[in-house]
């Protein structure tokens, strides 16, 4: 297996998408399987899995490259996710995702330290983050603590369960 020095991290272009959809598409349903239900999922991937462009644009959304391969990607923004309310202090991980193949070599763990290296840079000394169910162990490992499940509305056509985390950077 790959070690993660031989992974690199750049932030995202806008004509990033179609990689990042296709880790978005592949992570998502395979590593989200086990922690949600079917018809929640077919609900909501559909919304998941697309490459969102004001993140490709952000300058602070971000892909892990090995080789040609895009292996993950990941990001933050002052704006929470759905209000794109801006509370001072406080940044939002967003969008965070490891080809199902690269888990356990370091990708999730390199996207984040680029990401808190970048906001601390910006000043924001605190993350939050709506933990998929599956997610919450990785994010608890990075120092995140949990503030309980919150129901993420989808488009208006389904509510995904996820956990309010947040940490000190």
């Amino acid at each position: 297996m790959t070690s993660r020095h031989e992974i690199t991290i750049r932030p995202a272009r806008p004509d990033d998408g179609d990689a990042v959809t296709a880790v978005l598409s592949a992570s998502y349903p395979v590593l989200r399987a086990a922690s949600y239900e079917a018809d929640t999922l077919a609900r909501a991937l559909p919304l998941m899995v697309r490459a969102n462009p004001t993140l490709l644009a952000s300058g602070s959304f971000h892909l892990a490259k090995r080789s040609d391969s895009v292996v993950g990607v990941g990001g933050w923004t002052p704006e929470r996710p759905g209000t794109g309310e801006i509370e001072p202090g406080l940044g939002h991980i967003r969008h965070f995702a490891v080809h199902p193949a690269w888990t356990g070599c370091g990708v999730g763990r390199s996207l984040f330290s680029a990401c808190r290296a970048q906001a601390q840079e910006c000043g924001v000394p605190a993350f939050e983050c709506y933990a998929s169910l599956n997610a919450e162990p990785f994010y608890r490992a990075l120092g995140f603590r949990a503030f309980g499940r919150r129901e993420i509305p989808m488009g208006g056509t389904a509510a995904f369960p996820a956990v309010l985390m947040r940490c000190r950077l």
